[in-house]
This record gives structure tokens, sequence and C-alpha cells, in this order.
């Protein structure tokens, strides 16, 4: 049997490209500056708590660098062995990102619970200080982050390693105040807990999505009964079957399709129509193949 055979592979880019690195290039900056200043007054203070925080902060470095990887992936050129170019490394990263997170998530949990039945003394006044720095740097860069990490689940992982740490840092303060004024050590311990809590809910569907879109599923906000039942609603298409949908990376969707075209309608016409329809879907990348009227498509045939 006779099939005609449309491809369509469109570049999707975006408008926010070029703010988005620049964003991800001061982010690292900023913090990694930080890092510096806080590892180099734990060094003058003798403070092993300041140097301990002065590494987690450098693992979000390392967290920002990923993703800022992660873009550049998403964006790279495709070749002869890897025909959609390592866009998919970006899936691999935003997994990797949400294991970082949660590895965080557990070294708050132990750390908390070490220091519930090994309290110990703490100054209060250097902590809180120093962690009122730490919100300022962390909270910049995660309002930054925030307006584009709908769009990306690596911007969004980035996002939540930045808000998480403003949070631990507003508790860190809040703590080192309470200590300060009432000398009640086990409060740090405590709210120490209760944060972990927070980020584990908020990096949940991080992990869950980023392992969705590793094996290749649907991603996530895409419906594909939706997309086969409006594609069906297109002049000149009598029925649509054989669809696939994936992820390319953590932005581009693809999907293969078979659409029976009408008597009487121009194969091409219709699936320029429905490419169309798939933008709109946020489908950039479409492969559609075209079956005539009244011809049985048989799976070996199809495939």
């Amino acid at each position: 049997m006779a099939h005609e055979h449309h491809h369509h592979h469109h570049a999707a880019g975006t408008e926010l490209t070029e703010p988005l690195r620049k964003i991800y290039i001061l982010s690292i900056v900023l913090n990694l500056s930080f890092v510096l200043v806080e590892a180099g007054v734990g060094l003058w203070k003798g403070s092993l708590g300041l140097l301990s925080d002065a590494g987690h902060n450098l693992g979000d470095v390392f967290s920002l660098i990923l993703a800022l990887i992660a873009f550049k992936l998403s964006f790279s050129k495709v070749n002869s062995r890897f025909t959609y170019g390592y866009k998919k490394g970006s899936v691999l990263i935003s997994l990797l990102n949400a294991i970082i997170l949660l590895v965080a998530v557990g070294a708050i949990f132990v750390e908390s619970i070490h220091k519930l039945f090994n309290p110990s003394p703490v100054d209060g006044g250097a902590v809180a200080w120093t962690a009122a720095v730490g919100i300022v740097i962390n909270g910049v860069t995660a309002y930054l982050l925030m307006k584009y990490q709908k769009n990306d689940i690596n911007t969004r992982g980035a996002f939540l390693h930045m808000a998480a740490d403003t949070l631990v840092s507003v508790g860190v303060v809040i703590s080192g105040v309470v200590i300060s004024l009432t000398g009640w050590s086990i409060v740090d311990p405590i709210i120490g807990l209760v944060i972990a809590a927070v980020i584990l809910v908020g990096t949940k569907d991080l992990l869950s999505e980023s392992l969705r879109m590793s094996i290749d599923a649907v991603p996530e906000g895409v419906d594909t009964a939706e997309i086969v039942d409006e594609m069906g609603e297109i002049p000149g298409v009598l029925e649509v079957h054989h669809v696939h949908i994936w992820p390319i990376s953590t932005t581009q969707t693809a999907l293969t399709a078979h659409v029976v075209v009408a008597s009487g309608n121009e194969p091409e016409t219709v699936v320029a129509a429905v490419k169309t329809h798939l933008k709109e879907h946020g489908i950039a990348h479409a492969t559609i193949e075209t079956e005539r009227e009244g011809r049985e498509c048989h799976e070996h045939d199809c495939c």
C-alpha cells in the first residue's frame, strides 16, 4: 500500500532564551560569591557551621550550573549520529537535579535528628546574620528564576533549589533569634525537620515528572485523548491513529501519527492544518503519515 509521508522538524526556540541565559549566569556568580565569602568568614571565625553551610550552598551553585548546561543542550544542533542533538540530556539533568534535592533533604533530616538527640550550643547572633545574607542572595535568585520556571522543568528545579535555600535561611534566622533570646538550642533541629518536610513536598512532583520524561512518557500538561479528538475534528480528517507523543527535551515535544484523509481533500492541506493545531498545543516536532479514505491500514504496513 502506498503511503504519503510528511515530516516537519521545527527548532522550538523562544524569545526568552537570551534573558534566561543571563539570569543563570548572574545567579551562578551571585551564589558562588556568597559561598566564597561565607567560607572565608567561617575560616576566619573558626566556625564549622558556616563552613558546612558554604559547602551546602556550593551544591546549589553546582545545580545552577547543571541547569545552565541543560538549557544549552535544549538548543543543541543535530548531527548524523544524534538526530535530535543532545536535547534529551536536559531531561537527564532534570532527573539528576531532583535527586540532588532529595539528597539535600536527607542531609537536613539526618543532621536535625542528630541535633535533637545531641544538642550543642549555637551562636544565635552569628547564625542569624549569616542566614540573613543567604535570604537576600537565595531570594533574589529564586525571584529571577520564578518567571521562567513554569515553562521548563530544569528551571523549575533550579527555582526549587533556591526557594528551598531561602526557606532554610528564613528558618535559620528564626531559630537564631529564638536561641539568642531564650537559649533554646533545640529550636534549631525542629525548624530543620519542618523545612525538610516542606522541601520534600515540593520535590516530589519534580522527581515524578523527570522520571516520566526520561522514559519518554507523554509530557505533563499534554492530553493525548484531547489532542487526538481535536485532530479528528479538523476538516478533511476522517481518523487519527498510531499516535505517539514524547519529550525531545524539557522544553520540546514530538509527535508521530497516522491520519486518514477524506476523499476530495489534498493531504498536504490537511497535514498543514494538523501541524498548525499541534503547535497550539506546544508540539512543534510532528511527523504525520497520511492514508487515503477506504484503504485499511494494517500494523505491518503502517510501521
